[in-house]
């Protein structure tokens, strides 16, 4: 650390102590941790003036619900938060409507300004459920970017090159296979990197299919005058698959306001070679009274069973409570393993209102048991949807007027009376 005559101040033993304590912490679970040295230098800075780090993660409302695979880094932002810093929870109600192309392949979909106010009003309650929201910042980038005007644009945009933006890894597949890139693609990472200087960032989280966007912020922080904040990327999240990223779009998710016997059930459902990657991206320093479990589900030994019941456990109790985890368990015992039918179905009237019966699938998608027809038609052919115990075979199916217990794969049941 430097003084302000350009002479190395003594760090206190303490202090140099407290800076690589907390630098472990950092580190936890990482890939890469960019600008090391200098956050090294900045946290004892920040230790000696009481001044708090300001720790940015920025999340695009692209869709309503969160997933597992957001809590990763959501985890080491309530981690900087355990550790005194500030932490700065960005909503890109800004840079939802341009479209993030990290890991794309085409154009994302463009989203209204109505969509995007929707899929964010529970933003901040779903993070409530890692962050401790009230101690921490809630901010919208388009704040700052609203009032932005062409020529701040233009100057923004003058700070990187066309062949810059080409070296970034989608772009460049993208280019060489002829596949089209919109313009206002390129103006994502821009926005992105405006944000922390907008919020004077020292650290940002992020995945790693952000590392572009998450470095070319350090230089556009210098170009504006400001240190370059430290990056920390962090691995994704497979989902249930066991093969892609989890994402709400390729239906492996795992939601974070999943009912809780849903998403225990959907843990249960994980491969078990998956098993220590969760449990180290999503342990956040917590769980260490069952390492031995875990240990021996690295090495692809012990009971995988058992620790997945374990890490189910702890999930639901993390975001529900531990009474939600104990009721979740218990679910799963009767439902799935003991094949019973679950004590409390939800029951729902459907009036024909003149027509002589109505579609099985549309049905099931009226009761959300099915994300979609095709998602219906696809689990009728999996022999995964019953009618009153009894696999159903044909996706054409009409029920008239009458009761039905409906059930979709191992977890989803109701009771359906069609009447007219």
């Amino acid at each position: 650390m430097k003084s302000g005559s350009g002479r190395a101040e003594q760090i206190a033993p303490e202090v140099r102590d407290e800076v690589e304590r907390q630098l472990a912490v950092m580190r936890e679970g990482a890939v890469e941790l960019y600008g090391e040295e200098e956050l090294r230098e900045r946290l004892a800075r920040s230790l000696v003036e009481k001044r708090p780090l300001r720790v940015k993660l920025g999340m695009d409302p692209s869709s309503p619900d969160l997933h597992l695979g957001h809590t990763v880094v959501l985890l080491k932002l309530r981690r900087f938060q355990e550790l005194g810093h500030t932490p700065i929870f960005l909503i890109g109600d800004f840079t939802a409507r341009i479209g993030d192309p990290s890991g794309r392949n085409k154009t994302r979909p463009a989203l209204s300004e109505e969509d995007v106010k929707a899929n964010a009003a529970t933003y901040v309650d779903q993070v409530a459920k890692i962050l401790d929201v009230e101690r921490a910042e809630v901010r919208f980038n388009g704040e700052w970017m609203g009032r932005m005007t062409p020529p701040d644009f233009v100057k923004l945009c003058s700070h990187q090159t066309v062949a810059r933006l080409l070296e970034r890894d989608d772009f460049a597949k993208r280019h060489r296979a002829g596949v089209p890139i919109s313009v206002h693609e390129f103006l994502y990472p821009f926005v992105q990197a405006y944000d922390s200087v907008a919020l004077r960032s020292d650290v940002e989280l992020g995945g790693t299919d952000q590392t572009f966007n998450l470095l070319m912020a350090r230089d556009i922080q210098r170009d504006y005058g400001q240190p370059a904040q430290a990056v920390i990327t962090h691995a994704l999240l497979v989902g249930t698959d066991g093969h892609e990223k989890m994402s709400k779009s390729l239906g492996n998710a795992i939601g974070i306001t999943d009912a809780p016997e849903d998403l225990y059930g959907k843990v249960m459902s994980i491969p078990d070679a998956q098993i220590a990657t969760y449990v180290e991206l999503l342990s956040a320093g917590e769980w260490e009274q069952r390492r031995d479990l875990w240990e021996a589900a690295r090495r692809g030994e012990g009971n995988p069973m058992e620790a997945k019941l374990v890490l189910a456990g702890l999930l639901v109790a993390r975001l529900h409570g531990a009474t939600a985890a104990d009721g979740a368990a218990e679910h799963f015992r009767r439902v799935v393993q003991r094949k019973e039918v679950p004590e409390e179905i939800a029951e729902t009237a459907l009036c024909l209102a003149g027509a002589a019966d109505v579609g099985l699938l549309e049905a099931l998608e009226k009761l959300e048991l099915i994300a979609s027809r095709s998602d219906g038609r696809r689990l009728v052919t999996q022999g995964a949807v019953q009618i009153d115990g009894v696999r159903v075979e044909d996706a054409t199916r009409r029920l008239g007027e009458g009761s039905y217990l409906l059930r979709v794969g191992k977890r989803r049941f109701a009771t359906l009376h069609v009447t007219r």
